[in-house]
């Protein structure tokens, strides 16, 4: 039997793989849910990240709440081993199985946040599979920050970082989305749920409709 750790991210799966990025308070978990419900009938897996394992989970509490000062690369190289035992527990056995893959952040996280806002010098692993579309929902940032608020929701270690921090972030959100335009697909986070959600929908449909051509190959 094949161990599921060995999953190198080649990109000859059948699945498809979706992800949603964005600065603080843009709305990412709203539409993951949402798609989750659309796509029900697929049974998409839903994940998030930090976390979506044992692993992910213990770094997500010592990373966003445990309370440690933590240096910039030691804080990428935690993400990212949260990220890659992710992707050989869940995200590779999924693709490979021809499921829908639907992530609440992926590494385009590190390349804004600790690329783009500590100064980290940042790659992208051969072994983490690139997504097939990768939503960026884009809001301004003291809206996204003051949405969080409004919510009642509680700040984690990073979400209270300076708003020179979280510009940052967004201004390499832009450059990302800019250097891979067939990858990324930019949404105004301002507009209303159902409005991003249809447009969400509406870009996914033929790459829907290649993934069930492929798998009756």
């Amino acid at each position: 039997m094949r161990n599921r750790a060995n999953f190198t991210g080649v990109a000859d799966h059948t699945g498809l793989f979706i992800t949603f990025e964005g600065p603080e308070g843009s709305g990412k978990t709203t539409q993951v849910e949402l798609l989750g419900q659309a796509l029900a009938a697929e049974e998409p897996v839903l994940v998030r990240e930090p976390g979506g394992n044992e692993l992910g989970e213990r770094i997500r509490e010592i990373v966003l709440y445990g309370g440690l000062e933590i240096d910039a690369e030691a804080e990428m190289y935690l993400f990212m081993a949260a990220r890659r035992q992710l992707i050989a527990e869940v995200i590779g056995p999924a693709l490979e199985r021809g499921q829908i893959v639907v992530g609440d952040r992926y590494h385009d996280s590190t390349l804004a946040y600790q690329g783009g806002a500590r100064g980290v010098a940042t790659t992208w692993p051969s072994t983490f599979p690139r997504p097939d579309v990768t939503f960026l929902l884009a809001v301004p940032v003291r809206s996204g920050l003051e949405r969080n608020v409004e919510a009642g929701k509680s700040t984690d270690r990073v979400e209270r970082e300076s708003i020179e921090f979280h510009e940052r972030v967004a201004a390499a959100y832009d450059r990302l989305a800019a250097a891979e335009p067939e990858r990324f697909t930019r949404l105004e986070a301002t507009d209303s749920r159902e409005s991003i959600h249809f447009a969400v929908m509406d870009r996914l449909q033929p790459l829907l409709e290649a993934m069930k051509s492929r798998q009756k190959r």
